[in-house]
């Protein structure tokens, strides 16, 4: 379930604007991740090592500029009670939308690394 096949990648003014704040190695997602920051939402699953995978769907209000917020909301399992948000700046957010571009290259599933979550359960802030 890659996210690859279905994205065109950013163009290159938008991928130059945001460049500066990822090291080398990351930069080379960075054209897909900032295309699927521009659609504003994804759905996925949170990986459970030895249960069933959660589904989630996340949306995040989108804009141009790294150095600006942005609110994200995740909601599980369709369900509102278990909703949760919080407010990054878009460069970290894109970072986060890094990682998920690489779970979903090497373990086909499209989950975000568990320092997001640990960011959006407030455990660090």
């Amino acid at each position: 379930m890659s996210l690859f096949g279905n994205l065109e990648p950013a163009i290159k003014e938008d991928v130059i604007v945001y460049t500066p704040y990822y090291q080398k190695d990351r930069q080379v997602f960075l054209p897909y991740a900032l295309s699927l920051y521009q659609r504003g939402n994804l759905e996925g699953k949170r990986y459970i090592e030895g249960g069933e995978d959660v589904p989630y769907v996340i949306t995040w209000y989108v804009s141009k500029l790294p150095s600006e917020l942005t609110r994200c909301r995740i909601q599980f399992e369709g369900q509102a009670d278990f909703s949760y948000e919080a407010t990054l700046m878009n460069s970290e957010f894109v970072d986060y939308l890094i990682d998920v571009m690489k779970i979903s290259k090497d373990m086909e599933i499209v989950d975000f690394p568990q320092k997001f979550y640990r960011k959006l359960l407030k455990f660090e802030e």
